[in-house]
């Protein structure tokens, strides 16, 4: 009995945040499909101010439960802009909540509404969120040889040509690093070695592609681009190993104590053009973030264990910048859900918004 309610409890703490963040997806859908057809006449740079000011309720609502309601402490090393910037954002990827920390640092220049994302193709299958993803500036891709070249550049110059803020995520290893498939990263070494490329430990060989057509589309768009390294701690075993980071579930119920963050800004006259060059360039930045991570996970030193070099500022989130957005969506849920036409209006957003959206990112990519 005292087990079943523990085990109980203990799944509250993500089924509950969880809840409020896809139950308030189709009252938010249903606002911005009413401002997107009250803006099919106006200025594709009056459409995008107004959805980006919408997409940052949304998502500062799901930061209040990612970060004020788990506690999660940010830790910060180095020095953030504090002006918005047009963007690349290039992190190592390890986890479904590296999409969060995008956003974490996002808000911190209050820019979370300029944020899209670079997404694997199977993620347009979502539902709701696929589609919406789409809309909002998110490119979907496939890996190797189905990756359509023309699509993506087709989707950064509507983007920019409309004067929409960028701040464009990619993860450019293509797939999380996890330590327990040693067979993903064995095969990542070895096309390091084939390619005559520097051996990583901790992150996967860097796929150049997609970063590549993305800073060229946009180059005289971007004013930098944001190298980021992430660490979750509480990822050591008792022997010292290194574990998985944790996913959106663990880390909504409180298993991650903290995030260390390192930011560097590289300004985009200094990235090279040329596809060789570029590819240098990145691995080189990912040989920096191996070291990092290799500080951050070996060192034999008790006091550098479980931190990145240099000072590291912890950086709350005041409720004030997420209590209202949440306030926001709830109030536009309830009314829905008080009522049985509200009840109806509410389903079907969510079955005919979801077949709606699914079409729609496959007939126009």
């Amino acid at each position: 009995m005292l087990l079943s309610l523990v085990v109980h409890t203990y799944s509250l703490r993500y089924w509950f945040p969880a809840t409020i963040m896809l139950g308030t997806a189709p009252a938010y859908l249903l606002s911005w499909g009413a401002w997107r057809l009250l803006s099919t006449v106006l200025p594709a740079r009056v459409y995008h101010k107004l959805d980006d000011r919408l997409y940052s309720i949304y998502q500062t609502m799901v930061l209040f439960f990612f970060e004020n309601y788990t506690g999660v402490e940010i830790v910060i090393y180095g020095d953030i802009p504090k002006n918005k910037e047009n963007v690349i954002y290039l992190s190592n990827h390890q986890c479904t909540a590296d999409w969060i920390i995008a956003d974490m640092l996002a808000i911190r220049q209050s820019a979370i509404g300029h944020v899209r994302y670079v997404l694997k193709d199977g993620l347009k299958w979502l539902p709701l969120y696929g589609w919406y993803f789409s809309q909002h500036g998110g490119i979907y891709v496939k890996r190797s040889a189905k990756f359509n070249e023309g699509a993506m550049k087709k989707k950064l110059l509507s983007q920019t040509q409309s004067g929409a803020p960028m701040y464009l995520v990619i993860f450019p290893e293509g797939t999380r690093y996890n330590p327990e498939l040693k067979n993903v990263i064995a095969d990542s070494q070895a096309f390091a070695t084939k390619e005559g490329l520097a051996v990583l430990r901790h992150t996967l060989t860097p796929r150049m592609k997609a970063s590549h057509i993305a800073i060229e589309t946009m180059k005289s768009h971007l004013d930098a681009v944001y190298d980021i390294t992430v660490a979750y701690e509480g990822t050591l075993d008792a022997s010292g190993q290194r574990r998985p980071a944790p996913s959106m579930p663990e880390f909504l119920c409180k298993e991650c104590p903290r995030v260390h963050i390192h930011f560097d800004r590289v300004d985009i006259k200094e990235i090279p053009p040329e596809p060789v060059f570029f590819r240098r360039w990145l691995h080189e930045r990912f040989e920096i973030k191996d070291r990092l991570l290799t500080d951050f996970y070996e060192s034999e030193d008790a006091d550098k264990i479980c931190r990145f070099p240099g000072e590291g500022k912890p950086s709350p989130l005041n409720l004030s910048k997420t209590i209202p957005s949440v306030m926001i969506l709830g109030g536009l849920t309830l009314p829905l859900l008080l009522t049985e036409n509200g009840r109806k209006l509410y389903v079907r957003t969510w079955v005919y918004g979801t077949l709606l959206g699914w079409l729609w990112v496959n007939i126009f990519p």
